[in-house]
């Protein structure tokens, strides 16, 4: 059995929800992020490229590390078999999403 770690996370962003592994997620420096190291992609020597799998990879290329703030985080999930990265338009049945603003730096009543 390998010692290395697999993680599956699902994150919203933009309308979309995301879902792509890594070897390593932490808690980020920056509050209020989680930190994305080391994503997987499927192997480049398919036959066959599956389009939703290619578009997340052209995202993501060349990103060594990335940072998705906590409120987007759907699910973080340690997997043992890697699966298809992708992107699909999040649903308004199964992704309520937070606002985008917690705090409002203005929000004092005046005197």
């Amino acid at each position: 059995m390998s010692s290395k770690k697999l993680y599956k996370i699902i994150f919203t962003s933009q309308g979309k929800v995301y879902e792509v592994y890594a070897n390593q997620v932490s808690n980020s420096n920056l509050l209020g992020f989680i930190e994305i190291e080391d994503l997987i992609f499927g192997e480049k020597s398919k036959v066959v490229i599956d389009p939703s799998e290619e578009k997340i990879q052209s995202e993501f290329k060349g990103v060594k590390r990335t940072y998705i703030p906590m409120h987007s985080v759907i699910r973080v999930d340690e997997v043992d078999k890697q699966g298809v990265s992708k992107i699909s338009k999040a649903e308004v049945d199964n992704v309520t999403q937070l606002p985008n603003q917690v705090f409002t730096p203005n929000d004092t009543p005046n005197k």
